[in-house]
């Protein structure tokens, strides 16, 4: 095989959460519905966190590959993984186009059962996706399996506002919201839910401008599992 045209694996993982014709529908329409907010500053956040990036780099729910260009060159290896076959199609196209160096490896695949052996992975990259995951608790847990110690989570997520005026607005139209964007919650608290499965380095607020109001809230950063031990005597 050559390890250096993407490679792809529609065995699918874990059940489809949205309706056929929707999901289509969604892959459709989700680079025009980002490109705003692309274009004023997601598009350089996906540059700075993703220069980071070393080793065998498995990022989860890829989407249409927006984060593609990003990735250093000297990645040893990119799995990138969707659990949406109609983002796959898309993914795997602009992968194939690329003409990266890099190894890359396409699979279709939920983020609670990712296609990597344990202690596999140096860096996992998440960006706005958390948020979409129905068990957010089970896909951590996963992270924490395929990385190698030492290893690193990349995120940038949209979350739950500081602000209780705007967390209010968010939790009344979570559910809409929900509906529309095939399953984004807007008013989930990542931060909080990373912290109880890894030790935040560094983390930092934003706004995501041109994009919906009740998803603009950000943060981005890195972070690192918390060992074994530790996890076992804060678990209730």
């Amino acid at each position: 095989m050559d390890r250096t045209r993407p490679t792809i694996d529609e065995q699918p993982v874990g059940a489809a959460t949205q309706d056929r014709l929707w999901s289509q529908f969604g892959a459709l329409i989700y680079d025009p519905f980002l490109a705003g907010g692309e274009r004023l500053g997601m598009r350089a956040r996906r540059a700075d966190l993703l220069g980071a990036a070393t080793g065998r780099v498995l990022e989860i729910g890829a989407g249409t590959g927006l984060n593609l260009q990003h990735y250093p060159l000297g990645a040893e290896e990119l799995l990138l993984t969707e659990p949406e076959p109609a983002m796959l199609r898309r993914l795997h196209a602009r992968a194939a186009g690329s003409h990266r160096p890099t190894p890359t490896v396409v699979a279709l695949a939920a983020a609670d059962a990712l296609p990597a052996d344990d202690a596999s992975v140096d860096t996992v990259v998440s960006t706005l996706v958390l948020c979409t995951i129905p068990d957010v608790d089970a896909a951590l847990a996963e992270i924490v399996r395929v990385l190698r110690p030492g290893g690193r989570l990349l995120f940038v997520e949209h979350v739950r506002a500081d602000d209780a005026r705007l967390a209010r607005s968010q939790d009344r139209w979570a559910g809409p919201w929900a509906a529309f964007a095939m399953g984004c919650r807007c008013d989930r608290d990542t931060l909080a839910a990373l912290g109880r499965r890894f030790d935040i380095e560094r983390v930092t607020h934003g706004r995501w401008r041109g994009m919906p109001w009740l998803v603009r809230p950000l943060i981005m950063g890195a972070a690192v599992p918390i060992p074994d031990e530790r996890f076992a005597r804060t678990k209730p």
